[in-house]
């Protein structure tokens, strides 16, 4: 029986941590939603005091943050908030540690600075809120608990903003994409490193922020990405580019705590240029 459970199997995270896990020789029990509906608490319980986990790493997220503001409202809820309390829950009663991953989002994005880890929180829009919500169960729960708030995620597995680049630059001679919302890309595989980082080095619980050292706009990140593509890439207002959901402008997090642990932390151009690299070997 395996010491480690993955929830949100499947999903972009997930699927890095496995492959990290393989690499390793880690073994572990991996759930999507369809082996293991977090929402449902009886199952959670059931599940989870049957493998008695030393850890759990809980990937699994609701994170269509548009659609979250309206039609898919209560999945979000559903989802970030009573499926990670049921989570939390359960592996405080069996005292495994739990690996949380939260967002950018709780943030308003109004601080010129880093936000730090202990700053206030005022998470504008529905996932945010979830996810904020998510935080607090998790630490309401009251056991053994990392909570790693990240941003920007990209990575080999599911959709991100670096594949629709990819993608939109094979059909269109110029790309547009927002100069004025600043914050830090993630690479999977660096913030699923950090996760195992954490628990394998038993790093004191508690609070911790996550993504590719350095920071960029959106269009810096676009930029980046089709450098060597023969697209133009211009920059617009967020006015210039309505969303349905509220996106912080400045949502830069300290990564002053990570770094402490020991956790040597890649630029975000470094971790990009690595992933670009491994996706251009399978193609």
């Amino acid at each position: 029986m395996s010491k480690v459970l993955i929830t949100g199997a499947n999903g972009q995270l997930g699927s890095e941590l496995r492959h990290l896990l393989d690499e390793r020789g880690v073994a572990y029990d991996a759930f999507d939603s369809h082996g293991l509906d977090i929402t449902d608490q009886e199952i959670v319980n059931e599940k989870i005091t049957a493998l008695k986990p030393a850890v759990i790493y809980h990937c699994a997220a609701y994170t269509v943050v548009d659609n979250a503001e309206d039609q898919f409202k209560a999945a979000n809820y559903q989802v970030n908030v009573d499926g990670t309390r049921n989570v939390a829950e359960a592996a405080a009663k069996i005292g495994a540690k739990l690996v949380y991953i939260s967002t950018d989002y709780v943030f308003d994005g109004t601080k010129a600075g880093e936000y730090e880890v202990d700053d206030p929180t005022n998470p504008k829009n529905e996932y945010g809120k979830a996810k904020m919500q998510g935080e607090e169960a998790v630490q309401a729960a009251g056991g053994n608990y990392y909570i790693i708030r990240t941003s920007w995620v990209f990575g080999q597995y599911g959709k991100n903003f670096v594949y629709t680049m990819l993608r939109l630059a094979k059909d269109h001679d110029c790309l547009t994409v927002v100069n004025d919302q600043f914050g830090r890309p993630t690479w999977t595989r660096t913030l699923a490193e950090f996760m195992v980082h954490l628990v394998d080095t038993q790093a004191a619980p508690g609070l911790y922020q996550l993504s590719n050292d350095g920071s960029c706009s959106w269009y810096e990140f676009a930029r980046e990405i089709l450098k060597e593509q023969p697209v133009e890439v211009a920059p617009v207002t967020s006015a210039e580019y309505p969303q349905k959901a509220y996106r912080p402008r400045h949502s830069v997090m300290s990564l002053a705590k990570a770094k402490a642990t020991g956790f040597a932390i890649p630029t975000w151009q470094a971790a990009l240029a690595e992933f670009l690299a491994v996706v251009e070997d399978k193609q």
